[in-house]
């Protein structure tokens, strides 16, 4: 359903694109996000790039960004993805981000977990705690039965948080996708949403 009208900002509001706990917001990013998301991903650049498909040459403008809010926002009105950034509640700062892709309904009823986080913000927990947010929207408001994800072998972090968030290993896929400029092999992981998960 598309709101022509609406600000982005709004539509993600009545989506229900914005989780809250003690510690951390979710929302959906916005343009004015900008700014900080950009200072975030160059002082993070060397800690994410071994993780991350290689970043375009102009990834860090705001018109490359605005074409990225553009594209997430068609996304949430076609029901293909749900991302967000991580904030701090205490101060609003951004942390890092997530997101929800590669949605599959019917006799699936899945979606594929993504994630990131700033260098000075990781071993902290905070994705731990937002992926632990993440699972009841995609069970209640979502209505997913399942998540998966997608790990580096070396990734030994990522997995420890995947399997602490009840993700299981399920398969080793051949280089299954192009990280820093290679293909590179993955662990598979999932994990099924129970009424347990329902917020």
């Amino acid at each position: 359903m598309v709101w022509p009208f609406i600000s982005a900002e709004r539509r993600a509001l009545r989506l229900g694109l914005v989780l809250a706990s003690d510690r951390l917001l979710l929302r959906s990013p916005q343009r004015q996000d900008f700014a900080a998301w950009a200072e975030l991903r160059q002082e993070s650049r060397s800690f994410l790039q071994p993780w991350e498909p290689t970043w375009p040459a102009d990834d860090l403008t705001q018109a490359a960004f605005n074409l990225r809010i553009k594209r997430y926002a068609s996304e949430i009105d076609r029901g293909e993805a749900y991302p967000f950034f991580i904030f701090a509640a205490k101060d609003s700062a951004l942390l890092g981000g997530l997101n929800l892709s590669n949605m599959r309904r019917g006799a699936a009823s899945m979606a594929t977990l993504g994630y990131w986080m700033g260098q000075a913000h990781a071993g902290q927990g905070i994705m731990s705690e937002a992926v632990q947010m993440i699972v009841p929207f995609a069970a209640e408001r979502l209505n997913l039965r399942r998540l998966e994800a997608a790990c580096l072998p070396e990734n030994a972090a990522s997995l420890r948080l995947l399997e602490k968030a009840q993700f299981l290993r399920e398969g080793y896929a051949r280089e299954y996708l192009m990280i820093n400029g290679n293909w590179r092999d993955h662990i598979l992981l999932g994990r099924s949403i129970t009424r347990s998960d329902l917020a």
